[in-house]
């Protein structure tokens, strides 16, 4: 689905530049659960919106089923770490749903089956005429997450968006996002520098370098079925050697 082909970014400010990636290469299947992992600063989220078309490539090619990526398209959605921000606080939870349909020109005879479909998806049926003030932080996750699907996306484009939740809340929407995955069989590109949210979630996890000039140093396929265990021997394993090979990255660099 992606192919990205020694792909660099370098921006310039003020007459200096500063190369914040170089030379990476990735393909992502479609159907796959991929994640970008590595310390903050390394180029993650900048890799991120290169793929959602936000940024352009400085050197190197994107391609997105086979054309290369020029711009933003309707077929990869980006969710935010804020909910809050991504959502319209004047509208309730169902009308939220309603302004994505509106700005995708989807038939309006459609617009209640989909938000119907939707709500009860991630589970805010109930809290439907609500407002996002009004709703947890994982409940304006899920939300921001519904809105997205009902368009139909074949990618989904998440830069650590359960950051700011908390622990527990967090857990939760692992699970959540794995039952949606497994509902949708959509595509994810997910960005986080937290290990053990890496191994929760993905099918491949791709560890990236300390920057400047950041890259994919390894990409490890976890075969291991859901849900997942740290205390399981196997996934215990997988983790420590993500946790060394990182450790190892930040000695080389400090």
């Amino acid at each position: 689905m992606f192919s990205l082909i020694d792909v660099s970014k370098v921006f310039e400010t003020n007459n200096t530049t500063y190369c914040a990636l170089k030379n990476v290469n990735l393909e992502i299947s479609e159907g796959e659960f991929v994640c970008l992992l590595g310390p903050s600063g390394c180029g993650k989220s900048t890799l991120l919106n290169m793929l959602a078309g936000f940024e352009v490539v400085s050197s190197g090619t994107i391609e997105f089923e086979k054309r290369t990526i020029t711009s933003s398209s309707q077929d990869r959605m980006v969710f935010f770490q804020d909910a809050s921000a991504a959502l319209l606080p004047w509208l309730s939870v169902e009308e939220n749903i309603h302004f994505g349909l509106k700005v995708r020109k989807i038939s309006k005879e459609l617009w209640p089956s989909i938000t119907n479909r939707y709500l009860s998806m991630v589970e805010l049926n109930e809290h439907r005429h609500k407002f996002p003030a009004q709703l947890s932080g994982g409940m304006r996750q899920r939300l921001q997450i519904a809105r997205g699907l009902a368009v139909e996306p074949k990618v989904l484009l998440m830069d650590e968006p359960f950051a700011a939740l908390d622990s527990l809340t967090r857990k939760k929407m692992h699970q959540f996002l794995l039952e949606i995955r497994q509902a949708t069989k959509k595509t994810i590109v997910f960005v986080t520098h937290d290990i053990s949210e890496s191994i929760h979630l993905a099918d491949r996890i791709c560890l990236m370098s300390v920057g400047p000039e950041s890259h994919i140093t390894e990409v490890i396929t976890i075969n291991e079925t859901f849900p997942r265990d740290l205390s399981d021997p196997k996934i215990a394993k997988i983790f420590k050697y993500i946790e060394s090979t990182v450790l190892n990255e930040f000695r080389e660099e400090f």
